[in-house]
């Protein structure tokens, strides 16, 4: 078998190597390895679940099935498999109908019912609630997954409708205390608790001003506090769980600070609506995947200058938002955007990154109806394996089709270096360098490079699409397609073992993970 599979990698390898019709260009990928220029967590990739019921529609389609927290199949093997590979993965329990969310601890009077549709309402649907009895199945099975729970509480409770359609009053917290009470004296473990759901800014269905969702923010720390005291594991406060807005994020992180906020958390849907039909077109463009530095820069340079301990994640994101859009979200080519995503926000120094959804709507890591792994599954797999915490600063000298980051090997010596090859008819041959900028001096643009030394091998994990086409739910690992057994298990993530002197190949519309096991890094060691 192992032998077989040796085979199957050389093969593989010599047809990246020929590049079938491809033109070849030869680039240079260089890592300064001297120092980090940002860090994740540990758990950097973490995954959303959502409220929808599956009567939530978009443009005539219903893409959510049984995929919500209130009616999933927890004892499906693949989904607890899917989570356990991570050990552990976030999970960011919430979405838009949280605010809608009541939870059925007693407090409330009426009886615990189910979300209803209303297209009078906003987001379609009444008030629903949270049974304890569905809460205490869900812990169940977060712990035997491993999983880490982040919940977002419903920050429009007892709030007031105003004339500019955003909502006033404070915000009632007596039933969010009451779940929490309940949460904490069953000793069901939460990383965090978050307020709220895009009511941010110019809000999503409505909006909560900053100087009021600052003063709640410091109504739940200080029940967090209260409830937690005592408790070594107590949870993080985080919000607001929206979508990016300078002077809304400002107020609040400033009326926070040093510490009563500990993670400020946005959203992305940056590829637009799903009903699109030009998501390809942006997600293989690299101007287009540019736009977003502004956001994650802006938003530490906010941090930065706040004088807070907050730090930043990114809570919920999709690519292209109204539940995406089949055959593009839940296919192989949202994996450029989605690896790009993840490579640029660790470079702003973003601790988490939440993928919209584990499971459900048209961009589900898993497929709502088999739960078999989507592509994107495999690609936050491979990068929480492989990409370690310490963020490295990585160059592209060849092609912009080409994105190039880099990480200190997660668990390992060396580096991991990720090559994202956006062009369809281009294979390119990357040397990776040792560079470092000498700063402050007269040759500042100068770079100290040095070439690996031959005779060192470095492990190779490429992504391709089955049969070549980006629009597959089929993605391939140096030749072979990743699908889960029937007994529902996760199937090896394998390398090729490569020279490390040799380029790296990337083939036309390919992902490649390289970990470089002897590459001269400093930070690294």
């Amino acid at each position: 078998m192992e032998m077989r599979r040796f085979l199957g990698g050389l093969c593989f390898l010599a047809l990246l190597r020929l590049g079938g019709a491809a033109e070849a260009v030869v680039g240079v990928a260089g890592v300064d390895g001297r120092r980090a220029i940002a860090a994740t967590d540990e758990d950097f990739v973490c995954a959303t679940m959502d409220w929808w019921p599956p009567d939530k529609c978009d443009y005539g389609t219903c893409s959510w099935g049984l995929a919500s927290l209130l009616n999933l199949d927890l004892s499906n093997k693949i989904l607890l498999n899917a989570i356990r590979a991570f050990s552990p993965l976030k999970l960011r329990l919430g979405g838009s109908l949280q605010d809608k969310l009541v939870y059925g601890t007693g407090d409330g009077g009426g009886p615990c019912a189910p979300f209803v549709k209303n297209t009078s309402e906003m987001f379609g649907f009444t008030q629903g609630c949270l049974p304890l009895h569905r809460w205490d199945e869900l812990n169940a099975f977060f712990q035997k997954s491993g999983a880490r729970i982040v919940f977002g509480l419903n920050a429009l409770n007892g709030r007031v409708p105003l004339p500019d359609g955003s909502m006033g009053g404070p915000w009632d917290y007596t039933n969010a205390a009451s779940l929490i009470r309940y949460t904490a004296s069953k000793g069901y473990k939460i990383h965090g608790w978050e307020l709220g759901n895009e009511l941010s800014g110019s809000g999503v269905g409505t909006k909560v001003g900053a100087d009021q969702y600052a003063a709640d923010v410091i109504a739940l720390k200080s029940l967090v506090d209260t409830i937690y005291q005592g408790n070594p594991s107590k949870p993080l406060v985080l919000a607001p769980g929206g979508f990016f807005d300078a002077g809304w994020f400002t107020e609040v992180i400033v009326k926070t600070r040093p510490n009563l906020l500990n993670v400020v958390t946005h959203h992305i849907y940056n590829l637009g609506p799903g009903v699109d039909t030009h998501l390809i077109e942006k997600i293989l463009n690299p101007s287009y995947l540019d736009g977003m530095v502004s956001t994650f820069s802006n938003l530490q340079g906010i941090l930065k200058s706040a004088g807070t301990s907050a730090v930043a994640w990114v809570g919920e994101s999709g690519g292209a938002y109204n539940s995406g859009r089949h055959l593009v979200t839940d296919s192989f080519v949202l994996s450029f955007w989605f690896l790009d995503q993840l490579g640029m926000s660790a470079k702003y120094d973003t601790k988490s990154y939440c993928r919209q959804s584990l499971i459900g709507g048209n961009y589900g890591l898993l497929n709502k109806e088999t739960f078999q792994p989507n592509p994107d599954y495999y690609s936050a797999l491979l990068w929480h394996r492989l990409m370690g915490t310490k963020v490295l600063s990585a160059t592209f000298n060849g092609t912009n089709m080409i994105r190039a980051y880099a990480h200190c090997a997660k668990d390992s010596p060396g580096i991991t270096l990720l090559l994202i090859n956006l062009s369809g008819n281009t294979t390119s041959q990357v040397s990776v360098t040792s560079e470092g900028a000498h700063a402050n001096t007269v040759k500042k643009h100068s770079r100290k490079t040095r070439h690996l030394a031959a005779g060192s091998m470095r492990e190779e994990y490429h992504l391709t699409a089955k049969d070549g086409s980006l629009q597959s739910q089929v993605m391939l690992l140096n030749g072979r397609a990743l699908v889960a057994d029937e007994n529902g298990e996760i199937p090896r993530l394998e390398p090729v073992k490569v020279d490390a002197a040799q380029p790296i190949a990337v083939a036309p519309y390919s992902i490649v993970f390289a970990h470089i096991h002897n590459f001269p890094a400093p930070a690294c060691s």
